[in-house]
């Protein structure tokens, strides 16, 4: 594909890194309750300990982002490959009798994870000549790629013991961790690179580049019709963005980011809150409308089937000239849709029916929110900004699953929560048109 040919050697090397660590997560994963329960740990400890692991993942990610900003995305994750690869091993040590590592190397995995995604992220956003869209869609691409061959993976090697697979994700973060943190991939940062040439006083001629690079860049990633205007002074929200660069801290800099975040942060919030319910109300719902325990894995098979095949060329090529804003609206319109299709009840042709509208609202709004969540922070404060995009979707996940049993057992099984989520997606796409048009990337 386009996107992997002109990607820069670094940028080659981060996504090589996401696809093994995503094989190596998804082949542990899936089995990880599995395997507790088969120890003799209780279910209701086993349910705790697997969602330990997600909310050590997300509820670390804002305090990630403030490392890879304030340390630089190597050191972050060199830091999160040592804590994961600690966390493995610590799995292999713990067990019904062994708790304290078992927990400890819980919270190491999900705290490596998020130090290793938002650094990874960061660094993938700021190739220098990469549009950030195509970079977040090739990323979500090779995410899903390990999530479809991961679990399969997983199953041929569980035979011969979960530490064998525990064995393969050491040895896969040790070799990455090898062979990304080096002295190059820190230097594929220009917005980073840019400041330290400045802090070090090179002259005006340095300060001249930095500022046509970062033109360069907002010409890249913004629609036709806003490009040119993306970066001059006649654009509302961009004519913020010089006295920022500056230094300056105006009334209407502080306006232009609150009116861009408070928006932003509430669909990352309803995003993984209807997102969540494909863990909580779809498989119990599936198994209701088919009489089957395997529709579920029919759903998320088909799903990441999709994206592998579709999400580069549907952000890339398709809607490639469509905003963020865009993508954001379309995205929840189509969950809308998802949602609406198992209001008849119609057994298969309901959920079979689900998977495309669903698929399509995942493509277009994760990497859309990322989007959006970098063009409205300074270049320096990416991981910041990742970070707590990652923080309102942990806060999401924590709402959607609390609310998502509560929401079947009081509709007793008939069609009135899916109704109330084709609301909640439709509230949501009409929080996107409050979002600015334009591409907010201040220097």
């Amino acid at each position: 594909m386009n996107g992997w040919r002109g990607a820069s050697p670094t940028a080659r090397l981060l996504l090589v890194a996401v696809l093994l660590t995503g094989l190596t997560t998804f082949m542990f994963l899936p089995l990880l309750a599995i395997e507790l329960t088969a120890q003799g740990i209780p279910a209701g400890r086993t349910g705790f300990l697997v969602g330990l692991l997600a909310f050590s993942s997300q509820a670390f990610s804002l305090l990630s982002g403030l490392l890879v900003d304030r340390l630089g995305p190597r050191r972050v994750m060199a830091a999160g490959f040592l804590l994961r690869i600690a966390g493995y091993v610590l799995l292999g040590l713990g067990g019904a009798g062994r708790p304290a590592p078992l927990v400890a190397g819980i919270v190491a995995v999900g705290v490596g994870g998020s130090m290793l995604g938002l650094s990874t992220k960061t660094l993938l956003v700021s190739q220098e000549g990469s549009d950030p869209r195509t970079m977040l869609a090739l990323r979500s691409t090779f995410v899903n790629i390990g999530v479809v061959v991961g679990p399969a993976l997983g199953a041929l090697v569980y035979p011969l013991g979960f530490r064998y697979i525990l064995a393969a994700c050491v040895l896969s973060h040790l070799v990455l961790g090898i062979g990304l943190v080096s002295g190059r991939t820190a230097a594929a940062v220009p917005g980073r690179t840019t400041a330290k040439a400045t802090a070090a006083a090179v002259g005006a001629t340095a300060a001249t580049a930095a500022t046509a690079t970062a033109t360069a860049a907002a010409a890249k990633t913004t629609a036709p019709g806003t490009g040119p205007g993306a970066t001059g002074p006649a654009t509302a929200p961009d004519a913020a963005a010089p006295p920022a660069a500056a230094g300056g801290s105006g009334d209407v800099t502080r306006w232009t980011l609150l009116r861009h975040w408070a928006p932003l942060a509430a669909l990352g919030v309803a995003y993984w809150a209807i997102y969540s319910q494909l863990n909580v109300l779809l498989p119990i719902a599936a198994n209701e409308l088919t009489g089957s325990t395997a529709a579920i894995s029919v759903v998320f098979t088909a799903n990441g089937l999709l994206v592998v095949l579709f999400q580069y060329t549907l952000l890339s090529r398709v809607l490639r000239r469509a905003t963020a804003r865009t993508l954001l609206t379309l995205g929840f319109l189509a969950f809308a849709c998802a949602y609406a299709v198992l209001i008849p009840l119609a057994g298969w042709y309901s959920l079979l029916a689900f998977v495309l509208p669903v698929t399509l609202a995942e493509m277009l709004i994760g990497p859309s929110l990322d989007e959006q969540a970098v063009s409205a922070t300074a270049l320096r404060r990416t991981g910041l900004a990742l970070g707590t995009m990652s923080a309102a979707g942990a806060l999401g996940s924590l709402l959607g699953s609390s609310l998502g049993g509560q929401l079947l057992q009081a509709s007793r099984g008939d069609s009135r929560v899916w109704v109330l989520l084709v609301g909640c997606s439709l509230a949501a796409a009409a929080i996107c048109l409050l979002l600015p048009k334009v591409r907010t990337r201040h220097a």
